[in-house]
């Protein structure tokens, strides 16, 4: 076999135990070393580090081949616009906050079964910032459009970041539909219900009370779920059902001094004060957990919708929670209809985006995880690994990774030079040489330029979804950089 196949061999092999068999890269190395003799490996095994340095040019080539949104045609001589961009932020050690954009086809219900994954979608942009405003986000996705081109819809939470930062670009001329996550909308409405309620703050205390008596005792293997504290209302619902079960196994009568049932009475203390808040709770909650579950798997359309309002029958029509979710469902219809869905179902979750976040601060990133080493990682698990993986690698030279990392501000960098120095506390501190990662997809020109101009200078706020003359257009002289821009 030529040196070179054996190469591109090699790294497939190592992306592949990356990202399918999830083990780290020096257990990579240890794995490669073991089947150097029947891979036909000559010399030494490839170290951590090289395999880090693959993962790295094949996260930046993924972005820099992104092609733009595809076109897909729903009718025979139709085509639209066939991409929904679902973006979200993300919060890592230290100041930087990730801002990612991923592409999802929106046919993906026509093609596939169930709800999206990874593997359905592709990482179009990624950028790190200290903070994030809907100007500073809006001028991001300007500049990925104008390489790019826009858009069918955005998927996204209910930030008021996000929201404004769309908001701006159709003021700019640039409008695309806007697509509410239904996971963000059922623990908002649980959310605004539930946290007023007489019983909620005296649940969730009797329910962590419990937690501390049950551990290191014969109910350990019966303690409640943990809920975090932030985004709370996206799990609480499991702490409720939760509450549900382990009363089922404290039925109403007395118990005998001693037995299994008064030490389990014991532990749970007084949460069985709270059976009619677990008990309205779950009401409300279960049609709404099953209408996001048929939502997520098959999207929406007038038949998930009318199975969806008809679960909703157990909930009183005069709850702020049917209301709103109602409300939203009829909203989300108009944007499908304005998509030219026709009967395929409208794309209305974006769980995969925080599936990304998630792996992406727990593999492959150290002790350490500073928002410029995940960001840089996050565009290599989206998508199923294609057989050209590593010819994509090799077309990323030594030069270019190192163009866009030697600049990067880095926590485990900053580690190593304050803690063994005593008296360097000032190197904590901010400074205006501190650079942060953002990675945009290459311009179709193919031509290189160092400078990104502001591009929101050429745009007059404008109310409406007006679109700049052709004359102003042509005037606009805009530079976009050709594989990456690294902004302080």
């Amino acid at each position: 076999m030529p040196a070179r196949k054996k190469k591109e061999l090699l790294i497939y092999i190592a992306l592949s135990l990356f990202l399918i068999g999830h083990i780290g890269f020096r257990a990579i190395s240890r794995v490669l070393g073991i089947l150097a003799p029947y891979l036909g490996i000559d010399g030494k095994v490839p170290c951590p580090q090289t395999i880090i340095n693959w993962v790295n040019r094949y996260s930046l080539s993924k972005i820099w081949t992104y092609s733009g949104p595809p076109s897909i045609s729903f009718e025979k001589d139709k085509f639209v616009n066939g991409a929904i961009w679902i973006m979200d932020i993300s919060i890592a050690l230290g100041v930087g906050k990730i801002l990612t954009v991923l592409e999802l086809k929106i046919d993906h219900h026509a093609t596939h079964e169930g709800a999206p994954t990874l593997k359905n979608i592709n990482c179009v942009a990624i950028s790190v910032a200290p903070s994030w405003t809907g100007e500073s986000i809006a001028n991001f996705l300007q500049k990925v459009i104008h390489i790019t081109g826009k858009p069918a819809a955005y998927l996204k939470d209910g930030g008021l970041d996000l929201k404004k930062g769309v908001r701006i670009l159709n003021e700019r001329g640039l409008f695309s539909h806007s697509i509410d996550d239904v996971s963000h909308v059922v623990a908002n409405l649980l959310k605004k219900e539930y946290t007023r309620h007489p019983s909620y703050d005296g649940f969730i205390s009797a329910c962590g009370q419990a937690s501390k008596k049950m551990k290191q005792t014969i109910f350990a293997s019966l303690i409640p779920p943990k809920v975090s504290t932030k985004a709370r209302f996206m799990n609480v619902h499991r702490l409720v059902k939760w509450a549900e079960m382990i009363l089922l196994h404290s039925p109403r009568g007395r118990a005998s001094d001693g037995s299994v049932l008064a030490k389990l009475r014991n532990s749970i203390g007084k949460l069985t004060e709270h059976r009619q808040f677990i008990k309205r709770f779950l009401r409300d909650a279960r049609p709404l957990l099953e209408s996001q579950k048929i939502l997520k798997n098959r999207g929406l359309n007038f038949e998930t919708y009318k199975e969806c309002k008809a679960l909703l029958k157990a909930i009183p029509k005069r709850s702020q929670i049917y209301i709103g979710f109602m409300s939203w469902m009829e909203k989300q219809l108009i944007v499908r209809e304005s998509l030219g869905l026709n009967n395929v179902g409208m794309p209305i979750c974006s769980d995969n985006i925080e599936s990304l976040f998630g792996l992406g601060k727990t593999h492959g990133v150290g002790e350490v995880k500073d928002a410029n080493r995940i960001a840089l990682r996050l565009p290599v698990y989206c998508g199923a690994l294609p057989e050209d993986a590593a010819k994509m690698v090799m077309a990323v030279t030594v030069k270019e990774q190192q163009e866009v990392e030697k600049k990067l501000f880095s926590l485990t960098r900053q580690r190593r030079e304050i803690l063994p120095n005593p008296g360097n506390l000032t190197g904590l501190l901010p400074s205006e040489e501190k650079q942060y990662l953002s990675i945009l997809p290459v311009p179709k020109t193919g031509k290189k330029s160092e400078n990104v101009a502001d591009i929101t200078a050429h745009y007059k706020k404008s109310v409406g979804h007006t679109k700049s003359s052709s004359k102003e257009t042509n005037t606009q002289k805009i530079t976009l950089q050709n594989r990456c821009v690294v902004a302080s």
